[in-house]
């Protein structure tokens, strides 16, 4: 069993930053494929970002690249979105997805990102 503990939301001006953190516990060292996904408000889940097998990263659309950073701390099984650059359209909550090597996919609560003006 693997749990993901997302951390680092909160309110934000626009044109600020927030780094969000992804802590994994548990099974952490079966984990092959971690990422970032966020809900706006009458949305559906979207991804932001994303860590897959090999370390590769990938990002969801031009609207965050060049502004949102995906990183990781092996060391403390924790995955980093750091958002830079924020604008109101990246107001949701922002959750951390985990997929072991036996298929299963683990979510966290979520942590809440608001950007006003």
């Amino acid at each position: 069993q693997v749990q993901v503990a997302e951390s680092g939301g909160g309110l934000v001006h626009i044109g600020g930053s927030l780094r969000l953190s992804c802590a994994a516990s548990g099974s952490a060292s079966s984990i092959f494929y971690v990422g970032w996904y966020r809900q706006a408000p009458g949305k559906e889940r979207e991804l932001v970002a994303r860590f897959t097998n090999g370390g590769i990263t990938n990002y969801a659309d031009s609207s965050v690249k060049g502004r949102f950073t995906i990183s990781r701390d092996n060391a403390k099984n924790t995955v980093y979105l750091q958002m830079d650059s924020l604008k109101p359209e990246d107001t949701g909550v922002y959750f951390c997805n985990a997929i072991s090597f036996q298929g299963s996919s683990f979510w966290g609560q979520g942590t809440q990102v608001t950007v006003f003006s």
